[in-house]
This record gives structure tokens, C-alpha cells and sequence, in this order.
């Protein structure tokens, strides 16, 4: 059999990495990478030059310039531009090089802040975005678009799928630049180790977010991409190329806390800080169309934390700062 020659944009990211560790389990498929320092991705002529060189079959395209909300807010113009450029530079040189197969990954911000929880696929452009993320909720809905036009226009099987909030191996544990999982285990691993009597959280612990353990994100991704065209298009129904990730299942941010805590072992208390802001009351992703697909998260909450935590004891002197 031919070796399947499959170019993972992001490599090194959480998303990008989880993917390639689930790819590396089939031999017949020959994974392409390039360091930022090998190939920018912001570069057009680089990237067609890339492309033009490669034979590649499929492209996952996980590279994008991701932040928190800190991040969101003091650079919006890198965020909306980089992303622009990464993927409209490899959508379209992926098409001009007759690449049949992209998925691209985008974000759950793409839907309104107001949107109906669970959010469906079509609440995608219904109402405004949040605020402090809608330069990179624009960039990413310009990727589904993209997707979406180059396959009316020219026939391609570009897709997309939105995942819920990810954790797990490779994630950012910055103790002010990371978001909600990898900052409670590092806090709770910090106050154990200290012996620190009483954990902060803020706000009241109410509201309700989904989590995904990040190698199932990867297997929804080699799931999706690689369902029988026929099959994929009966079930999206319509001209839609995105497609939501997720568990279906949503905790309260008390609920995560006090896990994440059984999970550390920390044994002290936790004390919430109502004077705090609580963000968005509930984000919840309805995962019905990729159900129907055929696939279906199977990692609990707990489980994918206990994974998560030995990997973060195991690089904890060598992760991302």
C-alpha cells in the first residue's frame, strides 16, 4: 500500500502534537512537519513553495497564534492577522497543488456569546461575538469560509471541526498565561508541595463549562477527515463545512476545582472569591451531528486530569513558560 503522505500544520502544539501521536500508530502514513523556523507560515510564497515540493495527500491544519484573554486583548491585530495569513496561505496553496483533503481547526468562540446552549453548528454568525476574543473568532470563521468557498467553487472536501475547551499533554502551564486546567493543577501542585492551607478561586464556581482530553480531539479530527464523503455530506445536510467537538457534557467551574484537587491530592480548602467576575454563565457544544458520524467522546473528566497531571509531573521542569 502507498504511504499516505499527511502534512500537520502545528506540530508542536497541543492539538497538532496529540495528532501526530495518533497518525504514528498507522505505518502507512508518512508525516510531514516544518518548524517555524523552516517554514513561516505567514508567508505565501513560502508556503506555495512549500507545497509545491511536498506531494502531500491530506493537511491538518492545527497552526494558529492562540492566547488568553489577556493576550486576546493586548494583541489584537497579531491575533487576526497571523491567523488570516496561516490559513488562507495553506488552504490555498493545499488547493493549488490539487490537496483533495484539509481539516481545518478552529474554536468554539465562533458562535455568539448569546448563542442557545447547547450551540449548534448554525448559530455561526447569528449574533455578536465575545468581545475580548472577536479578532481571532473572526480569523477562524474566515478559515471555515474559506473552506466552505473552495469547496463550492472547486469541488474540494475541505472541513472543519470546532472543539469544546482542550486539555492534556503539551498544554501551557504559565502561571498567568494559561487557561482554566492547567492553571488550577499547577496552583493545587504548588499549595501541596507548600503545604498552603487555603486555595483561592474566583468568582462563585457557578458557571458551567466542557472539557475534552486532547488525544480525543485528535481522534475526532482523524475520525472526521477521514469519513466517507458521502456519508460526511448526508449528515451535515448542508453547504456547513464545520463540525463541533466535544464531550456533550458540561461541570460546573466548582465542580472542575474540587476535582482537580482530589486529583493533585491537595488536601487544604478552597475558598471562592464572589467579588471576582464569573465570565459567561455556560458554554456547552452540541455534539449530536458527530454523533450521528459515529464517534463519540469516551475519556471522563477525572480520567483525562489524572493523564494530563502525570505528564505535567513528568516535564514539569522543561514545559512552556
Amino acid at each position: 500500500m502507498t504511504a499516505k503522505r499527511i502534512f500537520v500544520a502545528g506540530h508542536h502544539g497541543m492539538v497538532g502534537s496529540a495528532i501526530i501521536r495518533q497518525l504514528e500508530q498507522d505505518s502507512n502514513n508518512e508525516i510531514i512537519t516544518a518548524t517555524r523556523s523552516e517554514l513561516d507560515l505567514t508567508n505565501q510564497k513560502a508556503v506555495s513553495d512549500f507545497f509545491a515540493t511536498q506531494n502531500i495527500d491530506q493537511v491538518y491544519l492545527a497552526a494558529a497564534k492562540v492566547g488568553g484573554i489577556h493576550a486576546n486583548n493586548e494583541y489584537p491585530a497579531e491575533f487576526i492577522y497571523e491567523n488570516l495569513m496561516i490559513e488562507a496561505n495553506i488552504i490555498h496553496a493545499a488547493h493549488q497543488n490539487n490537496v483533495q483533503q484539509l481539516l481545518f481547526l478552529g474554536s468554539s468562540c465562533i458562535y455568539p456569546k448569546l448563542a442557545p446552549q447547547p450551540m449548534r453548528e448554525d448559530a455561526l454568525l447569528t449574533g455578536e461575538l465575545e468581545c475580548t476574543n472577536e479578532p481571532y473568532a473572526i480569523a477562524k470563521i474566515a478559515g471555515i469560509k474559506l473552506c466552505e468557498s473552495y469547496n463550492r467553487q472547486y469541488g474540494r472536501d475541505y472541513r472543519s471541526v470546532m472543539p469544546t475547551n482542550l486539555y492534556g499533554e503539551n498544554d501551557n502551564f504559565h502561571p498567568e498565561n494559561s487557561h482554566v486546567i492547567p492553571a488550577l493543577l499547577r496552583r493545587f501542585h504548588e499549595a501541596k508541595l507548600n503545604n498552603d492551607p487555603v486555595v483561592h478561586a474566583w468568582g462563585t464556581g457557578k458557571p458551567m463549562r466542557e472539557f475534552l482530553y486532547v488525544d480525543e480531539m485528535a481522534e475526532a479530527s482523524i475520525f472526521v477527515m477521514n469519513l466517507d464523503s458521502t456519508t460526511y455530506q448526508q449528515q451535515t445536510q448542508d453547504m456547513l463545512s464545520h463540525i463541533n467537538v466535544g464531550t456533550g457534557v458540561d461541570c460546573t467551574i466548582k465542580e472542575l476545582t474540587e476535582t482537580v484537587a482530589k486529583v493533585v491530592g491537595y488536601q487544604g480548602q478552597i475558598e471562592w472569591d464572589s467579588s471576582k467576575p464569573d465570565g459567561t454563565p455556560r458554554k456547552l457544544m452540541d455534539v449530536s451531528r458527530l454523533e450521528r458520524l459515529g464517534w463519540k467522546a469516551q475519556t471522563s473528566l477525572e480520567e483525562g486530569l489524572k493523564k494530563t497531571y502525570a505528564w505535567f509531573l513528568e516535564n514539569q521542569n522543561n514545559f512552556r513558560r
